[in-house]
């Protein structure tokens, strides 16, 4: 049973319409946070909405890469709720190409959505973070993709290197405001993502559903997916009381496919 040891805060998650995004706003709610959802199509997040039952704000239209979309969107959530004071940046996209096959136009809208997306709206938010001050947390959900590198998904690590960069530098900006900045990074997790990118091998390659799932588990020492709840107790963790020292950080959420020292 989750305690309600965020009583008082409210919350704003990106990507909030399922997966991983979904599984941390019902978590932040049911630890007594008000928490606004923030995604580009309304009928996911009023399915998360419906599940958290209470104290949640539906944001749709909340294009991470669009700073008019973000700032009609945090004007209603500051209306509704008050000012921001835990801010999870999950929202991304993770298309895959060979480096040779990456056109310019697929670098920049990963880099557009993964990476400055996290930028506009932290900047967004940074006003009321900063006013809450001690107890006040940015979230960004990275990925182990900005820890090491996989094929493929040249851009999706590119920018997820870049959120962890961010990441250090804005907690050593804010540290003496008492807001702390760190990154989730999630190994191959069991989203519609991952579900759909295991439709492709099967369909492609004609293997096994449990052969395609090796790929994706093959790195993992404990030979599985992560799960999104996974995920969402470490970013609860990371937004609780307790976790007042943690800052600037990249935690790897993954099986000890990766390591940091």
């Amino acid at each position: 049973m989750v305690t309600q040891t965020l009583e008082g805060h409210h919350a704003l998650v990106t990507g909030a319409g399922s997966g991983i995004g979904a599984a941390i706003a019902m978590t932040l709610a049911k630890a007594g946070a008000k928490v606004t959802l923030a995604g580009r199509r309304r009928q996911p997040l009023e399915d998360v909405a419906a599940a958290i039952g209470g104290n949640s704000l539906v944001l749709d239209g909340f294009d991470v890469t669009q700073p008019d979309a973000i700032a009609k969107g945090m004007e209603t959530a500051h209306t509704t709720f008050g000012p921001v004071s835990i801010l999870v940046n999950n929202a991304g996209e993770a298309p895959s190409a060979s480096f040779e096959k990456t056109s310019l136009d697929m670098w920049s809208h990963v880099l557009s959505v993964d990476l400055t997306g996290v930028f506009n709206v932290t900047q967004a938010a940074l006003a009321d973070l900063k006013s809450h001050g001690t107890g006040a947390r940015i979230i960004n959900i990275a990925s182990t993709a900005g820890l090491t590198g996989y094929a493929y998904v040249s851009a999706y690590c590119a920018a997820k290197h870049g959120v962890i960069g961010m990441t250090r530098a804005l907690a050593l900006e804010l540290a003496k405001k008492g807001v702390t900045v760190n990154a989730v990074c999630p190994g191959f997790t069991d989203t519609p993502i991952i579900q759909h990118s295991l439709e492709t091998i099967i369909e492609k390659t004609g293997r096994s559903r449990d052969e395609a799932l090796a790929e994706f588990t093959k790195s993992n020492p404990q030979g599985r997916l992560i799960q999104p709840q996974e995920v969402a107790d470490t970013v609860l963790w990371l937004a609780s009381p307790g976790a007042g020292s943690i800052t600037g950080q990249a935690i790897a959420v993954a099986g000890g496919e990766v390591m940091v020292g």
